[in-house]
């Protein structure tokens, strides 16, 4: 029996248009608090790059990783037309995921998605964002 595994590529910004950050975990909500808390060295920290705008789930951490460092490579204008597609007014979605409601209970839901889309052969950008879609 194989173990289920969800990944989740993210991107966090300081503020509307502000500093932006994008990064990979196998649990986010865990990863964005050790953000807000100041845990993480480095970049985030010092920018105070702390607000959920956006994230995507991944059943493939290998998909996950190569998803990620496409993102970092983009030019800001893509990155911010990818949270504006998903995320308008650029809300800070991490306190719905860590609160459970609404999104939280949504994650067991869409690491299914994750695995039916990757069994599928699904595994290109526009997949991931048809799994996202529900996210809105």
């Amino acid at each position: 029996m194989t173990k289920d595994h969800t990944y989740f590529v993210y991107i966090l910004a300081s503020r509307k248009n502000g500093t932006l950050y994008a990064g990979v975990t196998n649990h986010l909500i865990r990863r964005v608090q050790e953000h807000r808390d100041g845990l993480v060295p480095g970049f985030t920290k010092k920018y105070a790059v702390k607000l959920l705008v956006y994230f995507e789930v991944h059943a493939d951490i290998n998909e996950a990783i190569a998803r990620e460092k496409r993102i970092k490579r983009w030019l800001r204008a893509w990155k911010l037309k990818l949270i504006e597609q998903q995320n308008p007014q650029w809300r800070d979605l991490w306190p719905d995921l860590a609160s459970n409601t609404p999104w939280g209970f949504w994650v067991p839901a869409l690491r299914n998605r994750a695995h039916a889309l990757s069994s599928a052969g699904m595994t290109s950008c526009e997949d991931a964002h048809a799994l996202c879609g529900t996210l809105r």
